[in-house]
């Protein structure tokens, strides 16, 4: 059979889904790119901020395999909301890269009093005013090239972006600091390749399962259900990362107000990630002050 993998156009996420067509063609398996066309990449001059939570990145892709004009839908895992559309499924997770964010142009220590970073993601922006009040964050839209080239160009010192997107793109060399995710906590899923397929779709489901990294899918399922509980998207400032200690796993999560003055920290382990998301989500809004410093209670 010919896998039609559904992916967005843009230069990453087709490097990200010619990777999924030569793991698949390691297994005899011959795939085609279903190219789809994304409301978030058709709306490039509106702020993440105020579109980021609803799918802009994935809504298209997966309708693609709902009406049957596609078979698998490759996503960056990051970019999926917390809930599965009916009729989907989260088939695979692929072996995940670093997720950690990285700055591009100059590392932290090396930006000046009041200089000026770049990034389009809320969380992105109250984790770097948290170490570094003094910092003018601007919006930033655009492809991944686009993101790279604006750093030192027009004020801007530097940029954020994930370094599993310099590794995919061979980009490496831009990297002037990794920021620890212990307390730069990446976004849910970052890193991350994510394969759906219609729910009923039993031959294709077997055919992905062959390419899941189990470790990768269960830290993505523990993320995920963490912003699931939170019933927020990455509008809000909030992060979760897993890390796979043989059976279990150890989650680290954050809230933090949008200007960075305020957070709340905790990383909590267990075997069983969908618990374990949902058990750290409700500490961190419930128990630990969450609520009250993005505003929730008022």
């Amino acid at each position: 059979m010919t896998l039609r993998l559904a992916t967005r156009k843009s230069p990453l996420a087709l490097v990200q889904a010619r990777y999924v067509q030569q793991r698949l063609m390691l297994m005899g398996l011959e795939s085609e790119l279903v190219l789809v066309d994304t409301t978030g990449d058709r709306d490039a001059d509106v702020e993440l901020a105020t579109i980021a939570g609803q799918g802009v990145f994935t809504v298209e892709i997966q309708r693609s395999l709902l009406h049957a004009e596609a078979d698998v839908a490759v996503h960056s895992a990051k970019d999926l909301p917390s809930t599965t559309p009916e009729g989907l499924a989260l088939v695979s997770v692929l072996e995940r890269l670093d997720s950690a964010d990285v700055l591009v142009g100059r590392s932290l220590a090396g930006l000046g009093p009041g200089a000026t970073v770049a990034t389009g993601s809320p969380r992105r922006r109250a984790l770097l005013l948290e170490r570094r009040p003094d910092l003018q964050v601007v919006a930033l839209r655009g492809n991944m090239a686009k993101r790279f080239a604006a750093a030192g160009q027009n004020g801007v010192d530097a940029i954020v972006a994930a370094r599993a997107a310099l590794v995919r793109l061979g980009e490496e060399g831009l990297e002037a600091e990794r920021l620890d995710p212990t307390w730069f906590v990446p976004q849910v899923g970052q890193g991350a390749l994510a394969l759906e397929a219609r729910a009923d779709d039993d031959v294709t489901r077997e055919a992905l399962l062959a390419l899941n990294d189990e470790s990768a899918l269960r830290e993505v399922l523990a993320e995920r259900a963490f912003l699931s509980e939170l019933g927020a998207g990455c509008s809000i400032p909030a992060g979760a990362n897993a890390v796979t200690h043989g059976e279990t796993l150890t989650l680290r999560g954050v809230m933090i107000a949008p200007d960075g003055t305020q957070s709340v920290r905790a990383e909590l382990t267990s075997g069983d990630p969908l618990q374990l998301g949902a058990d750290l989500a409700r500490l961190l809004r419930d128990d630990m002050g969450g609520r009250a410093l993005l505003g929730w209670d008022a």
